[in-house]
């Protein structure tokens, strides 16, 4: 044995729990190892997913949708402008609230006691189910006999950072997995092509949450979001210098490898494995992600459903890419645009809004649909909060408001056709049918398969989870 060697043996005995397993537990030791190095998803032991730690696992039970594409407005988009219509919002625009209904009422910049704004679009009934839907949005009004849409969303938080976080992390703070991270790290992937969580962003500037909309928290950052461009590369520097042929990558890409591998194999840090599996996957990505961002693949019938450009940034490009990103096996994709936080300027500025990504939202369901993929496939809308219904900026702009809000959802198990929950006369509180944030993500949970009760992580002394000890299923969602 060379002194490096023995160094080494040395180094793994101190620091790791494996010598000491095996070692002294006399048998037992090595059943108590497997059974850490295994630890289920569910909160218990359970079988490894194997060499690769992406691999696709089974749920809790039969799952209803098996990806997810979930469309995050952020800014908060008006749901009384867009979705919900109140008569006596509009009756009584101009004047100043009851005094009942801001008893105890936060705002987050307004004068509670400012007059309020009645609707400044019309609105219509759409499809077999007569769902009401602003005249901004005639291409959702297509297919709305496809969505499921909840009228009395509630959050805790009124400022878009804390919200943002809290809607796709069930917390406020910083540090809690993603919704997408939970997916895959409970259900793997089902490409090794192609990272398992991909996300867009597009608008006038990114989330103010930030990456920790998409991170990974305190779970092995192998299941964080990862982001892509919009257009080119997807990845920057993923393409090889000019000096670099295939085999010279190879070749540096084993040695990596294999210096990689030795080094877990004293310390067993899982932050290792992601970073081998980061370079494999790197590697894989040079054939793959060309061919997936190449959007002049696909028919003009398509661009044109989608109002598609290719070599262009745009929601619509992203709406497609991100079909064509689950087509290819990728298990959740997330497009923020960032776009909706209308304090002034309202008219104008949803319409744009609209204009920008209304057509192609209702393609993405009219596409997955024709594919026959939208049974398994989970689509969702909407953004941290609502808007006020009273007035800020002169006569045109509304302020944050988490009372009550509208998101709206399609496939995977989500019942089509319907509208459930009501906010009160002036769209302020949600009053029937309440669906709270931890109550939304039990739900996607169960569509996946999972009992958001039991798909929990281990971290510093306690299980955590995603609906932390909160959330109920809103049975009237499901199909």
């Amino acid at each position: 044995m060379t002194k490096g060697q023995h160094f080494a043996n040395e180094a793994r005995k101190q620091i790791t729990r494996r010598w000491f397993f095996k070692e002294c537990g006399v048998g037992l030791g090595s059943i108590a190892l497997n059974s850490l190095l295994a630890q289920s998803l569910f909160g218990k032991s359970g079988k490894s997913a194997g060499t690769n730690p992406l691999a696709a696992r089974a749920p809790h039970f039969a799952p209803k949708a098996k990806r997810v594409i979930y469309l995050f407005m952020a800014g908060a988009p008006s749901h009384l402008d867009l979705f919900d219509y109140k008569p006596q919002l509009e009756k009584f625009n101009g004047t100043l609230p009851p005094a009942e209904l801001l008893k105890g009422y936060r705002a987050a910049f307004i004068n509670p006691s400012s007059t309020l704004l009645g609707p400044k679009f019309k609105f219509s009934k759409y499809g077999k189910s007569g769902a009401e839907l602003s005249e901004l949005l005639p291409h959702l009004g297509s297919v709305a006999d496809d969505i499921a849409i909840v009228k009395s969303m509630n959050t805790d938080a009124f400022n878009h950072a804390p919200a943002q976080i809290f809607m796709n992390t069930g917390s406020q703070q910083f540090g809690r997995p993603s919704f997408g991270a939970w997916s895959t790290y409970g259900l793997g992937s089902e490409t090794d092509n192609l990272p398992s969580y991909v996300v867009f962003s597009s608008g006038s500037k990114g989330p103010s949450g930030g990456a920790s909309n998409w991170g990974c928290g305190f779970l092995p950052s192998l299941y964080q979001g990862v982001l892509f461009r919009n257009q080119g590369e997807p990845i920057l520097y993923l393409s090889n210098p000019k000096a670099v042929d295939a085999t010279m990558q190879r070749d540096t890409l084993d040695s990596i490898r294999n210096l990689n591998e030795m080094h877990l194999g004293v310390i067993g840090d899982p932050e290792i494995s992601t970073r081998i599996n980061s370079y494999e996957m790197a590697y894989r990505m040079q054939t793959s992600a060309p061919e997936l961002m190449d959007l002049t693949r696909e028919s003009k019938d398509t661009l044109e459903l989608y109002g598609a450009e290719p070599g262009k940034s745009s929601f619509a490009n992203n709406c497609l890419l991100a079909r064509r990103l689950v087509e290819r096996g990728v298990r959740f994709v997330q497009l923020f645009h960032e776009a909706w936080d209308q304090h002034g300027n309202l008219t104008n500025d949803l319409k744009k809004n609209c204009r920008d990504t209304d057509q192609a939202c209702a393609a993405l369901i009219k596409d997955l649909k024709q594919r026959g993929m939208l049974d398994d496939t989970l689509v969702i809308w909407g953004g941290e909060f609502g808007r006020t219904p009273m007035v800020q900026g002169g006569n045109d702009g509304r302020d944050h408001h988490p009372n009550a809000f509208t998101m709206w959802m399609a496939g995977g198990g989500i019942k089509p056709g319907i509208t459930i929950g009501e906010s009160d006369d002036f769209g302020f509180n949600a009053v029937r049918d309440k669906v709270h944030v931890h109550d939304l993500h039990a739900t996607l949970l169960q569509l996946l398969g999972f009992d958001h009760t039991k798909l929990t992580y281990r971290f510093q002394g306690r299980d955590f989870r995603l609906t932390d000890v909160h959330g109920d299923v809103v049975d009237k969602l499901l199909a």
